[in-house]
């Protein structure tokens, strides 16, 4: 592997952590939501990734595969008064867990800054390689 392949299995790992990123901030947003647009409680999603090969020296980067809803039921809620329940009196709210959710935000946060720090502490090894030729 290359000092340069690092840039690219980093850059790839970056931009999956940005996207796990936003379905994060997209769970969290509807967290307490109790209908969507089509009438249903919103169910949060969950990305799953996958090993890509990223050139010829084979190193490996990571891709979003896809994004998947998560079936668990909502939560529900007797509330008879609420114009969003059902014949039994019982509202349907998200199935978002938001401990889970900020579990999942530090993880990919955490995920991206050392993804950063890896392009970083290559730069700067390159920029090292060069002072030496001087």
């Amino acid at each position: 592997m290359s000092m340069f392949s690092i840039f690219g299995v980093s850059g790839s790992a970056i931009s999956a952590q940005s996207q796990r990123l936003n379905v994060v901030a997209s769970n969290l947003a509807n967290a307490d939501a109790v209908a969507g647009p089509d009438g249903k409680a919103y169910k949060g999603k969950q990305l799953v990734f996958e090993t890509v090969l990223m050139g010829a020296d084979a190193s490996a980067g990571v891709n979003v595969k896809t994004i998947q809803e998560n079936q668990a039921p909502g939560r529900r809620v007797h509330d008879p008064n609420h114009p969003s329940a059902d014949a039994e009196g019982y509202v349907t709210h998200s199935n978002v867990n938001s401990v889970e959710e900020m579990v999942n935000m530090m993880s990919a946060s955490r995920s991206y800054q050392n993804n950063v720090d890896v392009m970083n502490t290559a730069k700067t090894l390159l920029l090292k390689t060069l002072q030496m030729g001087q």
